[in-house]
């Protein structure tokens, strides 16, 4: 399935008309394809939704997951702090009301996209390492990433990006893992790790 069929699936699962689903998706693309961004884009949503397939049985709420899934990156630039909280706006404002979702998941799962940091919902977990799981790519992969990254945040010079971009990676070596679930801490946080400190030697 592509990422429109995929989409489609799940909000005639939740109650959506074709008409609104067709408009929905029009709106999510044009969103994702904006041309400055290289790294939040549609095959970063592809990525994701295959984690999602892979541990789908481990959620206790995949509908709400996949539908955070599609939103959490909605809105996304570079120069914002708050593209995650308006994101799970965006998201709620498109849910109808008597839609069959937990409207409350959705929002604090995009959220908690921001900070990427351990949550009591398991599914949020699973989340956030979905979004991460770009950390621990091969290196020419993970290489590739950053490069996307550093053109999303090309409005800033290296002598502001880059302490700033250490700063945020060396955050996530202060923890004591890098993922939030057992499977993804045993699979990916040794990779993770390296690659961040690899990241970090050639910023600094």
């Amino acid at each position: 399935m592509n990422l429109q069929e995929i989409y489609s699936d799940l909000l005639s699962k939740i109650g959506f008309s074709a008409n609104e689903i067709q408009k929905n998706w029009i709106n999510l693309e044009k969103s994702y394809s904006k041309k400055s961004r290289h790294y939040h884009n549609l095959t970063h949503l592809k990525e994701m939704i295959e984690c999602f397939e892979t541990y789908r049985d481990r959620l206790q709420n995949p509908n709400e997951i996949l539908f955070s899934i599609f939103y959490h990156d909605f809105v996304y630039s570079a120069s914002k702090k708050d593209n995650e909280l308006k994101s799970a706006e965006y998201a709620l404002s498109v849910l109808p009301e008597n839609v069959n979702l937990n409207k409350q998941l959705v929002f604090d799962a995009i959220c908690a996209t921001q900070l990427h940091a351990y949550n009591i919902n398991e599914d949020i977990n699973w989340l956030i390492d979905f979004d991460l799981k770009i950390l621990a790519k091969d290196w020419e992969d993970y290489k590739t990433y950053f490069e996307q990254i550093r053109k999303e945040y090309r409005i800033y010079p290296d002598f502001l990006y880059k302490p700033g971009r250490a700063k945020a990676l060396k955050h996530f070596l202060e923890n004591e893992f890098i993922f939030q679930t057992n499977e993804f801490r045993n699979l990916y946080d040794e990779k993770a790790r390296r690659n961040i400190e690899k990241e970090i030697s050639l910023l600094t």
